[in-house]
């Protein structure tokens, strides 16, 4: 097991949905305490929970809210499959179970410190960037400056859309570039896919890159800021949508010979250049 894992995190606890957010067309964020309206239990950014529907399933899911808020968890879930179908069915007073954390963190309070930061997300691939980021901003002093890259398919499947615009772009040092993949009536901002335009904004190697989103996105992505001099040594990336049991026992999250959960799901990059290729 992960040296993160705490055993009470395999026993379920009672998690009750105080709110519910639509983000876009398809994904919601929940926000769930226990029965006497605490926050579940304490994580790390980047860290995981396992959700569950009884009688109908559970999953890992990525904790979205930072561990600075200490009333309340949130989880931003993009509605496909059987599961999640159920969660976007459920109202505001519903019950859950939840147990967690599981798996490791972003290096929040190691080697980010004293950096600036270069966060590129793709589509849903911010949820489980915005624990991160809200905890770098809560703790500010200790980070340089910051750049947001964020694109999705169209500027209604933008995440977070109102806490991106209403906070993240009004703050000193934080930097914040939106595409969409598409022209669209409305949208006078950048048009393009996230890979392309992280390429156009040309960014000095002198920071941490963070990237989270499909596959196919964090690949050409990768692609990009080698072409600008950045190491992979400079870049980390989560694989939390490998995960499953959380506890090294299934065995269905492996990467080569490496279990997701045990030693992920944040790895930085020079990390996994091991694996076989067909991980790459």
């Amino acid at each position: 097991m992960g040296q993160n894992f705490r055993p009470e995190a395999l026993i379920p606890a009672i998690g009750v949905v105080t709110d519910i957010r639509r983000d876009t067309p398809d994904v919601k964020t929940f926000r769930v305490v226990t029965p006497d309206g605490a926050k579940p239990f304490d994580h790390k950014p980047g860290q995981c929970a396992m959700l569950s529907v009884p009688g109908v399933g559970e999953a890992m899911f990525s904790i979205t809210s930072s561990p600075t808020n200490t009333d309340y968890m949130e989880f931003s879930i993009k509605k496909c499959g059987c599961l999640t179908d159920w969660l976007h069915a459920m109202d505001v007073g519903q019950m859950i179970t939840i147990r967690g954390p599981y798996g490791n963190g972003f290096p929040v309070d190691g080697a980010f410190v004293g950096q600036k930061l270069l966060f590129i997300a793709g589509g849903i691939g911010l949820a489980p960037l915005r624990s991160v980021i809200n905890y770098v901003r809560h703790f500010r002093e200790r980070y340089g400056e910051i750049d947001i890259v964020y694109g999705s398919r169209s500027m209604q499947d933008l995440v977070d859309y109102d806490e991106i615009l209403g906070e993240w772009c009004e703050e000193d040092g934080i930097r914040v570039h939106l595409t969409i993949d598409r022209e669209q009536e409305g949208w006078g901002g950048h048009v393009g896919f996230v890979p392309n335009y992280v390429k156009e904004l040309d960014f000095v190697p002198d920071r941490t890159a963070i990237i989270c989103g499909p596959p196919i996105m964090i690949k050409f992505t990768l692609a990009s800021l080698e072409a600008m001099g950045f190491s992979r040594e400079q870049v980390y990336t989560t694989m939390e949508m490998r995960m499953k049991c959380g506890i090294g026992k299934c065995g269905r999250c492996n990467i080569g010979q490496k279990y997701v959960c045990r030693y992920g799901p944040v790895f930085r990059f020079d990390a996994l250049d091991a694996l076989p290729e067909e991980y790459d």
